[in-house]
């Protein structure tokens, strides 16, 4: 066997594996309007339940130890601050999530699903 028919051969068995490949994977989900809505109600669901569990804790600690508007500030606060820390991060690992997808979607593996069937 020539080192051309081996090339041939290993060329034919990597496109029979690219078929398979491609048969196996799942199909992505097509992101659309909804999606990015879902992700804007997530944020806002962060940001809200932030506050609501910091004001919730700080008006029990004021009614615990009777000082009424003290511990209901600092942890409406401290809730805002978080709320907004896990929003920030949502928004990172989203738009994070996106540049990895974005490739895929436009590259090689849509050329090799048209390309071959």
């Amino acid at each position: 066997m020539t080192k051309r028919e081996e090339m041939e051969q290993l060329k034919a068995l990597e496109d029979r594996i690219a078929k398979v490949k491609a048969t196996l994977e799942p199909p992505r989900a097509a992101q659309d309007h909804h999606s990015m809505a879902q992700i804007g109600w997530r944020m806002v669901i962060e940001l809200v339940s932030g506050l609501g569990i910091g004001a919730a804790m700080g008006y029990g600690l004021d009614v615990l130890f009777g000082t009424l508007p003290l511990f209901l500030v600092l942890l409406t606060l401290l809730g805002f601050a978080a709320g907004i820390k896990t929003m920030m991060r949502s928004a990172r690992e989203f738009e994070t999530g996106t540049d990895k997808a974005a490739p895929t979607q436009t590259g090689a593996k849509q050329g090799d699903k048209t390309s071959g069937g």
